[in-house]
């Protein structure tokens, strides 16, 4: 594809000297494109239904669809299969393409709705009724599926199943023209009501439902069927390979009979498995009852698996690309760790973050030899990964701040920071010891610090080359800035939930205590940054203002899925 679909993730190939990753798709295309079946043409698509937001299963499908597109020299077309006005909105349509974007891929002039095929679809229709293929059912929804059977019980011909074609075709054109109620009448394939196949058991194709439509207006009383609608715009716009997850391997029966009853080109459908995590759910429906449940705030919180959440939490496109490509394509469904995601998202933000400090959680340090009103700037590194990206400058004075976690009164084995009596390395600065504790009389809680520091230690090496074992981060008290920041772990704490009841209490943690150095005054809402020590946040786009930032935590330093895999013995 020219300068189309997927030129991103091509380049970072490239670059990085990598093959093109091989799969049992990737090979089936190949074989399709090298006999030319075809023409040797490859065409793919992603066909999204315009009714939530995309989540993370739905990026490694359009990743998919875009790279083999992009690999074959040919189109991924985008098409939103809106054919349900019922749940579908303009708020969808228009995130999803955000969303894609964002991923880095370009469908070019391919955006397509099912909606612009709704004449064509019905003279699809027309034509399976007069080759005696689709008739009118009076059934009611309920009666249709008694009738239908089971997988231990074959199915019963509908009352309706017999009706002449002339009557089949007038009874459809009066529903097209909007004679009946909703619910009363439904247009189904003839096929056989014993398959071991439930979709083939006279699948409905037509149902009439008197629903304005985002597009078409009231125009249409009746809609087509994902399941007519979706194979049939897929042969219009001349797919080659319609590549979906394995829900829709039992589908495909229905597909293929329904393109060569209609003897229109037969695009080749291929299933592979769906991606799960853990932790969290991947349905659209459940997604949908966490946010009308208040749940969470909405499709872009921060802990939902939606591409418009993991941004607004600071993941990265790039790593969502890797975490696809290293996951691959499969044909047996499997639940993936939210800690491997994680672990490639902390990879590349590793390189990629600039290096700050913050203080959640403060307690206030004196040093008691430092001259009074003095304030002096030290020279900060950006990221020891990128050297290009510099260092800045950071105030230290009299007063500052550290993390309360980082003292200890009577600290255990092991425990490197500060404590009475021990010295530490200040990060970039100096050495300080501690020499007194201030408490509140009234509950003992440790309110500040006393300490001194070694003149002669700036950059925090011991003149006389004592041993100091702990460093710990700091802000200058005066200079620094107050900000919120938001914690979040897991949504859920089963690792696999069953349904949406199961909200983890703890997803969210809320602190406004926070004190951060004074570059971060000015932080650019979905900058990334590592805080030093604590993890990965990035400023929130959504509820941050100029001079009072909110900072997502995106992920913590600590890589448990990274450190088991380096862990397991080789051979």
């Amino acid at each position: 594809m020219t300068g189309k679909g997927f030129d991103t993730v091509t380049t970072q190939r490239e670059a990085s000297r990598e093959p093109a990753a091989t799969d049992f798709i990737r090979s089936l295309v190949q074989a399709d494109s090298e006999s030319g079946k075809f023409g040797g043409r490859v065409a793919t698509r992603f066909p999204p239904e315009p009714n939530g937001y995309l989540h993370i299963g739905h990026a490694k499908s359009a990743l998919l669809n875009f790279s083999i597109a992009a690999e074959n020299g040919g189109p991924c077309h985008l098409r939103f299969d809106d054919t349900n006005p019922t749940r579908e909105e303009e708020e969808y349509v228009r995130a999803i393409q955000e969303d894609l974007r964002w991923l880095g891929l370009d469908w070019g002039d391919h955006l397509y709705y099912a909606s612009d095929y709704f004449d064509q679809l019905y003279d699809y229709a027309e034509r399976l009724i007069r080759k005696g293929r689709a008739y009118v059912c009076g059934l009611s929804q309920e009666e249709a599926r008694r009738y239908r059977g089971d997988y231990t019980e074959p199915g019963r011909p509908s009352p309706f199943r017999d009706r002449p074609v002339e009557e089949n075709l007038d009874l459809f054109r009066r529903m097209r023209a909007g004679e009946f109620e909703n619910g009363s009448m439904s247009l189904r394939a003839k096929i056989d009501m014993t398959s071991g196949n439930l979709n083939l058991r006279d699948p409905v194709l037509y149902r009439i439902l008197n629903v304005p439509h985002q597009r078409t207006g009231d125009r249409w009383p009746i809609y087509p069927t994902y399941d007519f609608a979706h194979g049939q715009s897929d042969s219009i716009e001349g797919i080659t390979h319609s590549i979906c997850t394995l829900e829709f391997e039992d589908h495909r029966p229905l597909y293929d009979w329904l393109i060569d009853e209609l003897e229109i080109p037969h695009p080749q459908q291929i299933e592979f498995a769906r991606l799960n995590l853990t932790h969290t759910v991947m349905s659209k429906r459940k997604l949908l009852e966490l946010v009308e449940s208040g749940a969470v705030t909405g499709w872009d919180d921060p802990r939902m698996p939606t591409l418009s959440a993991m941004r607004r939490r600071g993941f990265t496109p790039a790593a969502l690309r890797v975490f696809c490509e290293r996951i691959g394509v499969a044909r047996r469904g499997n639940t993936v760790e939210m800690a491997m995601l994680e672990h490639c998202v902390r990879e590349d933000l590793n390189r990629t973050a600039r290096r700050v400090m913050g203080v959640l959680n403060p307690l206030r340090v004196v040093i008691e030899n430092y001259p009074e009103g003095l304030v002096e700037e030290m020279e900060a590194i950006n990221n020891p990964e990128d050297p290009s990206m510099g260092s800045r400058k950071v105030p230290f004075s009299k007063e500052l701040y550290i993390e309360r976690e980082d003292f200890q009164e009577e600290p255990p084995p092991k425990f490197y920071r500060l404590a009475p009596g021990r010295e530490v390395r200040l990060r970039y600065a100096y050495l300080i010891r501690c020499v007194g504790v201030e408490k509140d009389p009234e509950t003992g809680e440790v309110t500040a610090l006393r300490c001194v520091y070694d003149p002669e230690s700036r950059g925090g090496q011991a003149p006389d080359g004592r041993r100091v074992r702990g460093t710990i981060h700091w802000v200058s008290a005066p200079h620094s800035i107050g900000a919120e920041a938001r914690l979040y772990d897991h949504l859920f704490t089963a690792e696999k939930p069953e349904d949406t009841a199961g909200v983890n209490p703890n997803s969210l943690v809320v602190v406004t205590s926070c004190r951060l150095e004074p570059s971060l005054a000015d932080a650019e809402p979905g900058t990334p940054y590592q805080f030093e020590r604590i993890g990965y946040f990035c400023v929130d786009a959504a509820d941050s203002f100029p001079g009072a930032p909110v900072f997502n935590r995106t992920v913590a330093l600590r890589d448990s899925w990274g450190r088991r895999r380096r862990q397991v013995p080789k051979g």
